[in-house]
């Protein structure tokens, strides 16, 4: 099978992400899901996971960058971000929110940018880790069809 190498590679990429704690439990619910659901969904989730935590990271760089933040809103997307983080298993993301709530609550504009930084790096990457799981799943699904 011409696949093999590919779903090896595959395989090590993902036990490594959980054993580095990028991903948990919550991950292999969606892989489970996606066995019985058909090929795309995992790509779905993750692409969708991707977009909108660019997204919220975007508005919370714009959010602290007013002259006065409101600490309110910035919560308010953490918390969004910290719930899309969990739902798809972004073990890491959605630790380093938690603490980002914690210096939100206690109106530390200071203590928000570095957590923000913190999450983009995290963020960062874990975006390239499920951009090379995407690729391989690609890679094995094209071979898997000739």
């Amino acid at each position: 099978m011409a696949s093999a190498p590919f779903k090896a590679q595959l395989t090590d990429l993902l036990n490594s992400m959980f054993a580095m704690d990028f991903l948990d439990e919550q991950f292999k619910e969606l892989q489970m899901l996606e066995e019985a659901s058909g090929p795309g969904f995992l790509t779905e989730v993750v692409t969708l996971f991707c977009g909108d935590a660019e997204r919220i990271i975007s508005q919370l760089d714009a959010l602290l960058n007013e002259p006065a933040v409101d600490f309110g809103k910035v919560d308010a997307n953490v918390h969004q971000l910290k719930g899309s983080s969990s739902s798809v298993g972004a073990k890491r993301v959605a630790l380093v929110c938690i603490k980002f709530r914690n210096v939100c609550q206690e109106n530390d504009k200071e203590g928000c940018i570095a957590a923000l930084h913190e999450i983009r790096h995290e963020f960062d990457e874990l975006r390239k880790k499920f951009q090379t799981m995407l690729q391989l799943e690609q890679q094995i699904q094209d071979l898997d069809s000739k």
